[in-house]
């Protein structure tokens, strides 16, 4: 995601949330984007100063955030641009799976696990369930849960029952954890979609 990407969900998000709540708080809001006080406090300036929101003071040091009617015009342009670049993304995706999922078919790979926590695992594990294929689970280093769609979940790649190929799903992380998988279970296990864009050459 780039970085217009990145401003753009934010805002969607900001909007959402004032059109839901106009009492929202500045903490909520850096919760919901998962970012700190100061840039949640960025954002939401950058929002008034568009012309997005209007702030009223409210008593006890509160504030009260509204919608102008640009505001609303914006969260629906960048709502249809979201799920426009959403189907996008999930045809990509699925086209950039299917053909690794019939190569493992056609190699009789048939114990698969999933690298890395997305939403192109949640992708993968949709379409799986069309091929001759059994997913064992997740592994996932950075992960504090044990369960991803029923499928558990190993920090340590090492703790795997046995498989044939693991297929790489992270998204923001996936070079590193590519790096990580070259080196344990070796290069000639990990199977990586296209979509990813990693360099698979070195």
């Amino acid at each position: 995601m780039n970085t217009k990407q990145k401003e753009d969900t934010a805002t969607l998000e900001i909007l959402q949330a004032i059109e839901n709540q106009n009492d929202v708080t500045q903490r909520h809001i850096a919760d919901k984007l998962n970012v700190a006080l100061g840039l949640a406090n960025s954002y939401l300036k950058r929002c008034v100063h568009k012309g997005l929101i209007k702030v009223q003071q409210a008593p006890a040091n509160r504030y009260l955030y509204y919608l102008t009617p640009k505001g609303f015009s914006e969260k629906s342009r960048l709502t249809a641009e979201y799920l426009s670049n959403s189907f996008h993304f999930y045809r990509k995706s699925s086209d950039s799976l299917t053909k690794l999922f019939y190569e493992c078919e056609q190699k009789a790979f048939k114990r698969i696990v999933f690298c890395g926590l997305s939403e192109l695992t949640e992708i993968a594990s949709i379409r799986a369930l069309e091929h001759d294929l059994t997913v064992i689970g997740v592994w996932e280093p950075e992960s504090n849960t044990k369960l991803f769609l029923d499928l558990p979940i190993w920090g340590n790649i090492n703790e795997i029952p046995e498989f044939d190929r693991c297929i790489l799903t992270a998204l923001d992380k996936a070079s590193r954890y590519y790096e990580l998988l070259i080196k344990n279970p070796g290069k000639e296990k990990v199977m990586t979609p296209s979509i990813l864009g990693v360099d698979v050459s070195s």
